[in-house]
């Protein structure tokens, strides 16, 4: 696979390799792991099965090229990553072809994520000069009792080893949005890719060869999850995690030792329509943010809170355009395609059959051939319903009826999620109180909840996550401050 051969190194036979001291390399184990087309549920790519001692090696080598990484000039890693950005999008066709063979993403939308990856990696090149380039200056007589006989310098270093861990519905974006703020910082970092989207991460990780990086800068290590998923999380040559994906991450936490940890895991993002609501906008964006990408996203809207008086409006809006969405195979771009494993879909299909059993209302007959499951709306959703808590990752949305805005309010803030919500009213106070109340990472008034643009404050409460993404937080969380203080023999001042 590739264009010109470009990505040809990275196979062996009909197996990818893994990428090691700045090289393509075949396991030793003998064994590799596949990866099922979501679409014909057929072999499609396997990747290696690396060993604990690969992964022991590729630790080892991460930790001594940190050591000079971190010694190269801060204009010198933007360039690269400028050039790694370039030669990404300038890949995007193989990459976003393995993206809708793996994970059945649109190919309009796997394309996209490519471009919008590159464009990840450049503000990130750029965010990092500004940001690691200035340090502080204190004086120690700004607190009481001192005279001014301390100077302290405070910068921003590496912290060493960064582990990055992305889930499947976004293996080259939201592998960037770790690989690059760690790079910039001065960190060497080991990829672990979700195994649907291995490939697809093989291939950017390739962009990154292919601009120069220096050898253990950067690394990728595939394989099972029972074999060395532990043991690279548990690796005491780690010195930071950063994971998005379910809540494999909560265990990831309580196993992983005195190191900061970046996580999101996942949302039960509510959208609350007041009687006052824009109720087009407001379909329109339920339909969006509730089906694109099958609804596997964390930010997908996962349950709609609807004032009663508008109920019937709403989800008559909303029917109409579900009505419209193209069901079939990601290659034809429709905008619902297959789910990314048949255990997903059995998942979903037993949340439907609980809602279909507790009295819910089916606004579209249930149907479902292999993984693919076409677009449902279930209205009159009662709490007692799996439905109303649990997160589907898949294109079922349930419909909750409220009397009042605090029903609203006290629904979502009874999930043990809090990643987003939205809220659409035309009264921009209501908006801002209801905002306040919701213990969500962030509120959306008038939109769809949404990760991005890249460069914003994403985080989650509670079970959602820890820590915050978005580039300029990810390069902050990626450091840590470096103090020196010049100690004086007397009291100096300017001017004095």
């Amino acid at each position: 696979m590739g264009e010109n051969g470009v990505f040809a190194d990275i196979i062996a036979g009909d197996t990818f390799k893994f990428y090691s001291e700045g090289e393509w390399k075949v396991s030793s184990s003998g064994k590799s792991v596949p990866i099922i087309n979501p679409t014909t549920r057929t072999t499609q790519f396997k990747v290696q099965a690396c060993t604990q001692e690969e992964v022991n090696k590729v630790m080892e080598s991460a930790k001594i090229a940190q050591k000079s990484w971190a010694k190269t000039p801060l204009w010198k890693r933007a360039e690269l990553l400028h050039k790694a950005a370039a030669i990404l999008k300038d890949h995007k066709k193989p990459i976003a072809d393995c993206l809708v063979k793996e994970i059945a993403k649109p190919a309009k939308d796997a394309a996209t994520e490519v471009v919008r990856s590159g464009d990840l990696v450049s503000y990130c090149a750029e965010e990092g000069v500004r940001v690691l380039g200035e340090g502080k200056f204190l004086v120690s007589d700004s607190f009481p009792g001192n005279e001014r006989t301390k100077y302290c310098l405070t910068s921003k270093i590496p912290l060493g080893v960064i582990l990055a861990i992305p889930p499947f519905n976004y293996p080259v974006n939201l592998a960037v949005s770790k690989i690059a703020p760690a790079l910039i910082a001065g960190n060497s970092l080991v990829l672990k890719p979700p195994t649907q989207g291995a490939v697809a991460a093989l291939h950017m990780v390739h962009c990154f060869h292919l601009a120069g990086f220096p050898k253990g800068v950067i690394s990728c290590v595939t394989g099972k999850g029972s074999e060395i998923g532990d043991f690279l999380t548990m690796h005491p040559i780690v010195n930071c995690i950063s994971f998005t994906g379910g809540d494999t991450g909560i265990a990831i936490s309580k196993k992983s030792g005195m190191i900061p940890l970046q996580m999101e895991l996942g949302g039960k993002d509510a959208c609350i329509i007041l009687d006052d609501a824009d109720l087009d906008l407001a379909a329109s964006n339920i339909v969006k943010g509730g089906f694109s990408y099958s609804g596997q996203r964390c930010t997908a809207v996962k349950v709609v809170l609807v004032m009663e008086s508008v109920a019937d409006t709403l989800v008559k809006k909303v029917n109409e355009k579900v009505g419209k969405l193209t069901v079939g195979p990601p290659e034809n771009d429709c905008d619902i395609t297959p789910v990314v494993t048949e255990s997903s879909a059995n998942f979903i299909e037993g949340l439907v059959m609980d809602a279909q059993k507790k009295g819910a209302t089916f606004c579209q007959e249930y149907k479902r051939e292999g993984n693919l499951i076409w677009p449902l709306l279930l209205d009159n959703v009662k709490q007692d319903m799996r439905i109303a808590w649990e997160e589907p990752f898949g294109p079922v949305l349930p419909v909750i009826r409220i009397s009042n805005v605090e029903e609203g309010v006290h629904h979502c803030n009874a999930s043990n999620f809090g990643l987003q919500g939205c809220i659409f009213t035309k009264d921009i106070n209501k908006a801002m109180l209801i905002s306040d109340a919701m213990e969500t990472g962030t509120v959306q008034i008038n939109s769809a909840p949404a990760r991005g643009p890249d460069h914003f404050p994403f985080q989650g409460l509670k079970d959602s996550g820890i820590g915050s993404q978005g580039i300029t937080n990810s390069i902050n969380m990626m450091t840590k401050i470096k103090s020196t203080v010049i100690n004086l023999p007397t009291p100096s001042y300017t001017m004095g």
